[in-house]
C-alpha cells in the first residue's frame, strides 16, 4: 500500500526499527503527530505469556491520572437506591429491564456499562450482544459493583481497562496529544506499572516483548523494552 506525503515524511524522520528511551520515544511521536485534529495516543505491549493458558491470563483496569481526554457516556442497569445514586453522580443513562430492552432493539449508543450484582441475571440477557464489543460488566474491570457512584467517578477520571488480545497484545489509550509530553508519560508509566504487578506467576522468561506508542494517525515507534 502506497503511504502519503505525511507518512513518508513521518516515517523518515526517525528509525523505525530503532527502540528509543521512554523520553524520546514521546518527542518521536510527538514530532509525528501532524494531523488537523487532536489525534489519541495509543500504546501497544507485547507480552510474553501464553494467553491461551489461563493462568497466564493478564487483564484488568487502572486510572490514569491525566484521564483519557475522551467524554465517556456511562450507563448504569440498577434499580432503588442504587439508581438514585447513579442519576447523582453522573451517569448519562439509568435504568433496568427498559434498558436490556434498548439494548436487544439495537442501541450502543454508550461506551461503558455498570450494574449491581443483583441485576446480572437481567444484564445476561444481552451478554451475546455486549461481550464481543467489550461492554459486558464485569466484577474484574470494576463494572459490577454495589458502589456505582465510585465506579462511575472512576470511570469519569480516566479508568482504562487492559486485556490480552488473542496475539498476547494489550492495547491502552493513553491521552491525547494536546496532553503534552509529561502528561503522556505519567499516564505511560501508570499503565507500564499496573501490568507489571500484573505479570501471572506462570509467565516465564521476557515478560514485555515490544512496547510501542503512536498518535492515531502516526506511525509507531519502539520503546526499550524493559525485561
Amino acid at each position: 500500500m502506497k503511504k502519503g506525503k505525511r507518512m513518508q515524511a513521518a516515517l523518515s524522520s526517525y528509525d523505525k526499527t530503532q527502540a528509543y528511551s521512554v523520553s524520546d520515544a514521546f518527542d518521536k511521536m510527538l514530532e509525528t503527530a501532524k494531523a488537523k485534529f487532536d489525534e489519541t495516543v495509543e500504546l501497544h505491549v507485547r507480552l510474553g505469556v501464553d494467553g491461551r493458558n489461563a493462568d497466564q491470563q493478564v487483564r484488568g483496569v487502572v486510572v490514569l491520572p491525566h484521564g483519557t481526554g475522551k467524554s465517556v457516556k456511562v450507563l448504569v442497569i440498577a434499580k432503588g437506591d442504587k439508581a438514585d445514586d447513579a442519576v447523582k453522580a453522573g451517569a448519562d443513562y439509568v435504568g433496568a429491564e427498559e434498558m436490556v430492552a434498548k439494548i436487544q432493539g439495537g442501541w450502543l449508543d454508550f461506551d461503558v456499562c455498570i450494574t449491581t450484582p443483583d441485576m446480572m441475571g437481567v444484564v445476561g440477557r444481552v451478554a451475546r450482544v455486549l461481550g464481543p464489543k467489550g461492554l459486558m460488566p464485569n466484577p474484574k474491570s470494576g463494572t459490577v459493583t454495589m458502589d456505582v457512584k465510585k465506579a462511575i467517578n472512576d470511570v469519569k477520571a480516566g479508568k482504562v481497562e487492559y486485556r490480552l488480545d488473542k496475539t498476547n497484545n494489550v492495547h491502552v489509550i493513553l491521552g491525547k496529544v494536546s496532553f503534552g509530553k509529561d502528561k503522556l508519560v505519567d499516564n505511560y508509566t501508570t499503565v507500564i506499572e499496573a501490568l507489571q504487578k500484573a505479570k501471572p506467576a506462570a509467565a516465564k522468561g521476557q515478560y514485555f516483548k515490544n512496547i510501542a506508542i503512536c498518535s492515531s494517525m502516526g506511525p509507531g515507534v519502539k520503546i526499550v523494552s524493559i525485561g
